[in-house]
């Protein structure tokens, strides 16, 4: 059963040229281009591909090749985009030995981009499980095209890896599950608070604290799950989102028949906390109304950022709402966007509209004059063009800075929008949380007095 994935790496070529003269002293200054400098330096550490036994390179030497990757973007003039592809084949663990993982890895690389790029592949042993790695130059010595990885390219390397697997006797994946991208895949492996992290800690907390089955779903509607434990695999899911996500996807070992519910649980269960900022200011918290959406964008921003611990600063409240958990992985955007409309005294969505219509008029101006500028360098004497060049690479710094601010400033309106839901559901399950829980009250007293 092997696995793969592809991602692009990105960088200026005086950058990679740069590292390949002086790799210590420019690696440091070029952390665009780390995740390269990482393959070709981690691809073929001695101690992870057994003194580097098990590193092949196609159609380049192992020692030159990134010199060769450069001569052949020269050569084509590609020199700007997407400066190499990285890619991994991972093999189920004790299922492969390294001289068949590497015959393998060097055969799906020759079938995939072996007659067309300068790669290297690399088996490694260090993990437990053992897997091949690829890098390859974005740009063909054949003819100069770039690589267009598409889902076409996807299957395509899913389907060579399964058949090479299957001609080697090995297994394969027959129902695979989409995979999360390579931004949330690494987030998740850091532990950060994405959908799928926040679901984990939200269902382990229901499973130690709860002795029953119904004690867990109740525990995790009370959070504001969208429960469904009537099949052979318990589903879960936030009203935001339009799928259900299995347990056992979450942890293969949350099963209906392997859950050990009841961990903390000795003397009762526990129902689930949701926690609330404790200094928010009054009038913060008395202007806001769920349900209602408001025109006052800054008050909404600085409403929600209380709701998440970001305000006021160096407080240890933390939510425990799984509403509001999973945008504290966004808190460096959204401090940004707050400052921004402080900045530039943006209260409501129509300051925010005239900015932007402000913006474009200035965008629209420098453009135009950038234009003149370079019809006069075509025009102007070899002395007079270096003056004009200053002028205009200052001119399109200053549309560089713009377009900046009017994605801000765009990015500020739709984020409102989400604010406004998440702050909506948040409010919503609070209500139906109070309304159960008077509900219950009587019920109890009933039974009290029997």
């Amino acid at each position: 059963m092997a696995t793969t994935s592809l991602w692009h790496i990105e960088g200026r070529l005086k950058d990679l040229i740069d590292y390949v003269e002086n790799p210590e002293k420019t690696k440091a200054k070029t952390p665009g281009l780390q995740d390269l400098y990482n393959v070709f330096s981690y691809v073929q550490r001695p101690e992870a591909t057994q003194k580097g036994e098990y590193v092949t390179a196609l159609n380049c030497l192992r020692e030159t090749a990134l010199r060769q990757m450069i001569l052949t973007k020269k050569r084509y003039g590609k020199t700007d985009g997407y400066i190499a592809w990285h890619g991994y084949q991972s093999f189920k663990p004790e299922e492969v030995t390294p001289q068949l993982a590497h015959e393998i890895g060097v055969k799906l690389a020759k079938e995939m981009w072996g007659d067309r790029f300068e790669l290297i592949v690399t088996t490694h042993l260090d993990k437990e499980h053992i897997h091949c790695h690829f890098c390859f130059n974005s740009v063909s010595f054949r003819d100069g095209g770039k690589y267009n990885y598409s889902k076409a390219e996807r299957k395509r390397m899913v389907e060579i890896s399964d058949r090479l697997c299957r001609e080697y006797g090995l297994s394969v994946i027959e129902k695979p599950r989409k995979a999360p991208s390579r931004l949330v895949w690494l987030d998740e492996k850091d532990g950060k608070p994405t959908r799928y992290n926040v679901y984990r800690a939200d269902v382990r907390e229901a499973i130690d604290f709860s002795r029953t089955p119904y004690y867990m779903e109740d525990y995790l509607r009370r959070k504001g799950y969208i429960t469904d434990f009537t099949g052979k695999h318990w589903k879960i899911r936030l009203p935001q989102y339009e799928h259900f996500t299995r347990l056992d996807t979450l942890d293969e070992r949350w099963t209906p028949e392997n859950i050990r519910l009841g961990r903390y649980a000795s003397f009762g269960n526990r129902r689930a906390y949701i926690s609330y900022p404790p200094q928010m200011p009054q009038e913060l918290s008395e202007w806001f109304r769920p349900f209602h959406k408001t025109s006052h964008i800054y008050k909404l921003y600085l409403h929600y950022c209380y709701l998440l611990g970001y305000l006021p600063k160096h407080t240890d409240y933390k939510p425990t709402s799984p509403y509001l958990k999973e945008d504290l992985q966004k808190l460096d955007e959204l401090s940004q966007q707050v400052r921004y409309m402080g900045k530039y005294g943006i209260e409501t969505i129509d300051d925010l509209y005239t900015d932007r219509e402000k913006i474009q008029r200035d965008m629209d101006t420098l453009i135009t004059r950038r234009t003149k500028l370079q019809n006069k360098i075509r025009r102007a004497t070899p002395a007079e063009k270096e003056t004009l060049r200053q002028e205009k690479a200052g001119v399109t710094e200053q549309i560089t800075a713009l377009r900046k601010q009017l994605k801000l400033n765009q990015g500020i309106e739709a984020r409102s929008a989400q604010i406004q839901e998440k702050t909506d559901l948040y409010f919503a399950n609070e209500i139906r949380a109070k309304e159960a829980q008077q509900q219950k009250k009587p019920q109890r007293r009933e039974r009290d007095t029997r």
